[in-house]
C-alpha cells in the first residue's frame, strides 16, 4: 500500500513516514498544500494523511479540490484544531477520518488500517486471499501455506499483496515499484526481481509466473 503524508511539521511528517514504513507501507511526504495536490492528483495512493494548516493551500481545500477531480483516496485529516465546527468542515470536503494532534501514533496506524480495510470492503473485497493452498491475510499481515505459516519480511509482504490482490492479472514491474518504494527511490528498478525470487524461495517456485516483457503473475490454480 503506498501513502502520502502532507504535513509542513517536517519532523512530524518524517516521524510518520519512519514508522509507517516499518509497518511495511511505501510513504511519500511533501510539505506544502499545492505539491501534495499535485501529488495526490497524479499519483496513485491508497490513502492520505492530510494535514489542515499548510502553506500554499490549507487542507480543507486541498480535500475539495480532490474531491471535485472525482479522487476517491481515503483522506485521514489532522489538525492542531478541535472543536466541533472544524471536524464538521474537513468531513463536509470530503475527508474520510479526523485526527486531532497531539495523537497517538497507535491510534493513527488503527485509523490508516481501518480506512484500508473499509475501502477494500467498500470495493467487495475481502482481507483473505486463499489461492489453492496459499491463504494471505492482508488485514493481519499473515501467509500461509498448506497448515504452514511463512515469515515474510514488510517488502517481501508488499510485493506479494500486488500479486495476491489481482491473482491471475499481470501486474508490471513498474506498478509493484510504484506501489510499495516511495517516489524518492531510485535504486535499480530490478529489485523488484529481486524480491519475487526471494517469495518464489520462500513459497513455492511455481506460485509466482514471469509474463516475459509483461511483468508477474500470481497462479490461481491449486
Amino acid at each position: 500500500m503506498r501513502l502520502l503524508i502532507v504535513e509542513d511539521e517536517k519532523r512530524l511528517a518524517l516521524s510518520l513516514a519512519r514508522g509507517l514504513t516499518a509497518e511495511g507501507y511505501a510513504v511519500d511526504v511533501v510539505h506544502d498544500g499545492r505539491e501534495g495536490l499535485y501529488q495526490a492528483s497524479e499519483g496513485t495512493y491508497d490513502l492520505v494523511i492530510l494535514d489542515i494548516m499548510l502553506p500554499g493551500l490549507n487542507g480543507y481545500r486541498v480535500c475539495a479540490a480532490l474531491r471535485a477531480a472525482g479522487h476517491d483516496v481515503p483522506i485521514l485529516m489532522l489538525t492542531a484544531k478541535d472543536g466541533e465546527y472544524d471536524e464538521a468542515e474537513g468531513l463536509d470536503t470530503g475527508a474520510d477520518d479526523y485526527l486531532t494532534k497531539p495523537f497517538s501514533y497507535v491510534v493513527l496506524v488503527a485509523r490508516v488500517k481501518a480506512l484500508l480495510r473499509r475501502r477494500g470492503q467498500g470495493a467487495g473485497a475481502s482481507p483473505v486471499h486463499v489461492h489453492g493452498d496459499l491463504k494471505v491475510d492482508t488485514a493481519a499481515r499473515r501467509v500461509f501455506l498448506g497448515e504452514e505459516e511463512i515469515t515474510l519480511t514488510a517488502k517481501e509482504f508488499s510485493v506479494l499483496e500486488q500479486l495476491v490482490v489481482r491473482a491471475g492479472e499481470v501486474v508490471s514491474k513498474s506498478e509493484i515499484l510504484e506501489h510499495v518504494w516511495d517516489f524518492a527511490y531510485d535504486g535499480d528498478p530490478n529489485i523488484v526481481e529481486v524480491y519475487v525470487s526471494t517469495l518464489r524461495r520462500k513459497l513455492r517456485a511455481g506460485l509466482i509466473r514471469t509474463v516475459r516483457g509483461a511483468g508477474y503473475r500470481l497462479e490461481t490454480s491449486p
